[in-house]
């Protein structure tokens, strides 16, 4: 399996969007409940273009199978050190290492930007993405309790941090 971590382009948009909407509607990855449209993801990557910060995609033989990006953790002035980051893979290709990949583009960019903390924020129930975390380096550093709320239960939200040397 050849697959090519580039920098995303605006004609990626709508795959990344299927991504963002399938995770969604079906997992704890991410806590909205309604799908994006293809406006807001636009946005979302013009925002993410104007500051600087990078939106990475995994792709095999012509297809986006994956993306990455990162950005602010707080939006105060003291927070400017520290990002937080999201990586998605369509679910046909979870734990083929394209997540690695596309995680490991991320820290070597924070680091080559000066950002010294990158923060993962984790469903408490996906023991598989903070089994993930764990093998790059990061560390649980807390578990804020019930602070999401999505297919009719309470969700924990673990933190854990990297820092980038």
């Amino acid at each position: 399996m050849s697959v090519t971590i580039r920098p995303a382009t605006p004609h990626d948009l709508v795959k990344i969007l299927d991504i963002v909407n399938y995770s969604i509607l079906h997992t704890t990855a991410n806590y909205s409940y309604e799908t994006q449209t293809i406006e807001v993801q636009k946005k979302w990557f013009e925002d993410k273009n104007s500051k600087n910060l990078p939106v990475i995609v995994a792709e095999l033989n012509g297809d986006v199978i994956g993306f990455g990006s990162y950005g602010p953790f707080r939006e105060k002035i003291g927070y400017q050190y520290t990002v937080e980051h999201s990586v998605y893979v369509t679910e046909n290709i979870i734990g083929k290492g394209i997540g690695s990949k596309l995680l490991t583009e991320l820290i070597r960019l924070a680091k080559e930007q000066g950002y010294h903390v990158m923060i993962g924020a984790i469903n408490a129930d996906n023991a598989g993405s903070i089994s993930f975390h764990e093998k790059f380096g990061f560390v649980a550093t807390g578990t804020i309790r019930e602070v999401g709320y999505k297919f009719d239960h309470w969700l924990d939200l673990v933190f854990m941090q990297l820092i980038l040397k």
